[in-house]
């Protein structure tokens, strides 16, 4: 399935050129023809990539950039701005506010093609060895629960007793560095393991 991208831009010729340019490339391509349309398209449809203009009326790059890095969902989202402020301090502000790629107009467009290729590639990868993350985030989670519940128990004095649970030795040390905060793909580099074992 080729990826979906969204192009915001207010130049409605070089928008088109662009948008076309890039399905041509074998890109789905929605159009937004300022940051609040934009807006609006990223949370009904979210894109794999966005590329953006700086200069727009109303909201512009910056501000658009910054509502989605405020957003959870869209935080990791790549976005590519387009622009044509070639000044080094227009670029420093826009990778501080989070931009992954800055291209100055005039551009080649098989340059933007490449930058997007490499952003797509780079957040699948991103996407696979992170997908374990948050059963990690579970787990700690589900531990913290079970260790209130054996506190809580023993306070009341319900169950003296304490609770076995049988770990292999290597599930154990998972858990040790689960408690410690560790995420998978550092337990992984710790005990000379795939992320994938960690995660199982």
């Amino acid at each position: 399935m080729s990826a979906q991208l969204l192009l915001v831009d207010d130049e409605p010729g070089l928008r088109e050129a662009v948008k076309d340019y890039l399905q041509e490339s074998g890109f789905n391509v929605q159009v937004a023809s300022n940051a609040r349309e934009g807006w609006e398209l990223v949370q009904k449809n979210t894109p794999d990539l966005v590329i953006s203009d700086i200069m727009m009326p109303q909201v512009d790059g910056y501000q658009f950039l910054k509502q989605m890095r405020d957003d959870p969902r869209f935080k990791k989202l790549p976005v590519v701005f387009l622009t044509a402020k070639g000044m080094t301090t227009d670029r420093i502000q826009g990778y501080q506010a989070g931009v992954d790629a800055y291209l100055p107009k005039p551009f080649d467009p098989d340059e933007l093609v490449a930058i997007v290729e490499n952003l797509l590639r780079r957040a699948a990868t991103t996407q696979t060895i992170g997908d374990g993350d948050p059963d990690i985030a579970d787990l700690a989670n589900q531990i913290a629960q079970i260790k209130a519940l054996l506190t809580q128990r023993q306070a009341i004095g319900q169950n003296p007793t304490p609770i076995k649970i049988d770990f292999t030795p290597r599930e154990q040390s998972v858990l040790n560095l689960v408690t410690e905060g560790l995420m998978n793909k550092e337990i992984a580099r710790r005990l000379e393991t795939s992320v994938r074992n960690v995660e199982k």
